[in-house]
């Protein structure tokens, strides 16, 4: 259990002042210069020794990404550029932090563009947030007039530039590559890798890019200690993080709390229970809609929250966005408008995923309907195998996902379904 001392996000519920008088009152911006000061190879260090993994999906480690930066310019300058395109579905802590404490990701664009070498950041934010990009602008004016930003940043002599832009609402551009693309005004579609962008990035240039809470949690990491973040969480799965509860449970949130808190925990403390019960629980989707689903009776007896566990049950913790389906949930349906999903959001740079979630959905259509041959949902498989893994970024691979936990796990629902569209018991299909 989180106490509240150990909160870094303290108005998430934007319970709150979210202006910057509030912030410095809640400890933000407090000692800014002096960790500035201490130079960037602490505070990159600082960083690896607390462990943090990237908040965006990916989990890849914070500092360590960092340190990838060249150390000395050849002439070109470099880039921080904040990822708050939160696109994914089920996905909505980003949002939080962005509308209700701004200012923690303010400083943590400042402190971390310094560690890299950065005179500009670009937070590249999701076309549909409308309030959290005025909230966010506010905040960034603000900081503006106090000095915080711009020439001598903070008082500490490094001069830093904010640049806030907006998307147009592509799924994609969420990627990192094509969110560098769309940047420079061209269309939203990945980049082939090598070179990764920490060698040539935002126009050609040094870039590293990272999610919002990644970047919002830097400075209190810097003022508390490595050590403190770190004591959070199991070995290699620290500190704490914002997990974002929907579906069937009594009260959807999105709190704080530590990693590696068991499903079961955090569900009951913060959301009141399942909905109709522990013995209703279906399935969750625990890090948003591009993961596998995983059992519910697995879910409740054994699971903790956090990259490995839920990694060695071939599922992922993603974003922490937890999709929780209780029985009454049509799980072959859920899961083919997750495939609809992807079929809209694909790029179509690369043949197999253009093709391929266009294919997939069409035979999910089938299969909600029980309208498929049984050996269709074996060649469905294949099908997701050949995406998987054969695409410039991870877009197929999402698309593949929730149809293999799907297969894996419920496989004898859609056999039934298709049973008993055969023997004329309509009663057991989906509804249209």
């Amino acid at each position: 259990m989180l106490d509240d001392k150990d909160r870094i996000f303290t108005n998430i519920y934007g319970m709150h002042d979210r202006t910057l008088a509030g912030a410095k009152a809640r400890g933000h911006w407090d000692g800014t210069a002096g960790i500035i000061q201490k130079g960037r190879d602490w505070i990159v260090d600082q960083m690896k020794a607390s462990g943090l993994r990237g908040r965006g999906g990916a989990g890849f480690p914070t500092g360590l990404k960092w340190s990838f930066m060249p150390k000395e310019s050849d002439g070109r300058p470099s880039y921080l550029v904040v990822n708050a395109d939160e696109s994914e579905p089920g996905t909505c802590k980003d949002r939080e932090i962005m509308r209700h404490d701004p200012h923690t990701l303010i400083e943590g664009c400042l402190i971390a563009s310094f560690a890299m070498n950065a005179n500009a950041c670009y937070i590249y934010i999701r076309g549909e947030y409308i309030r959290e990009k005025e909230a966010l602008q506010a905040a960034i004016d603000e900081a503006y007039d106090a000095g915080l930003l711009g020439r001598n940043a903070a008082g500490s002599g490094w001069d830093f530039d904010l640049y806030l832009h907006h998307g147009a609402g592509a799924y994609i551009c969420g990627e990192e590559t094509a969110l560098l693309e769309s940047l420079e005004g061209k269309k939203g579609m990945p980049r082939m890798k090598p070179p990764f962008p920490a060698g040539a990035g935002l126009y050609g240039c040094p870039t590293t890019v990272n999610n919002v809470e990644s970047i919002a949690v830097v400075p209190t990491i810097l003022r508390r200690g490595p050590e403190w973040f770190a004591s959070f969480g199991r070995p290699n799965n620290a500190g704490t993080k914002l997990f974002a509860i929907s579906g069937h449970v009594e009260n959807p949130c999105v709190v704080e709390e530590a990693m590696s808190i068991s499903f079961e925990e955090l569900i009951e403390r913060h959301c009141g229970g399942i909905r109709g019960g522990w013995d209703n629980l279906k399935a969750v989707i625990p890090g948003g809609s591009s993961v596998p689903c995983i059992p519910g009776k697995l879910m409740k007896d054994e699971c903790i929250m956090d990259f490995d566990w839920l990694r060695e049950q071939r599922s992922g913790l993603g974003t922490a966005a937890v999709i929780v389906m209780d029985q009454s949930t049509d799980i072959i349906k859920a899961i083919w408008r997750l495939s609809k999903f992807y079929k809209h959001e694909s790029c179509g740079q690369c043949t197999p995923c253009r093709e391929g979630t266009g294919w997939m959905m069409r035979v999910m259509d089938r299969l909600v309907k029980g309208e498929a041959e049984p050996e269709e949902i074996d060649m469905l498989l294949d099908v997701t195998k050949q995406v998987e893994g054969h695409t410039i970024c991870a877009l197929g691979d999402a698309a593949a996902w929730p149809i293999q936990g799907l297969i894996r796990h419920f496989r004898d629902e859609i056999e039934d379904r298709i049973k008993a569209k055969r023997t004329g018991k309509v009663s057991a299909v989906a509804a249209e």
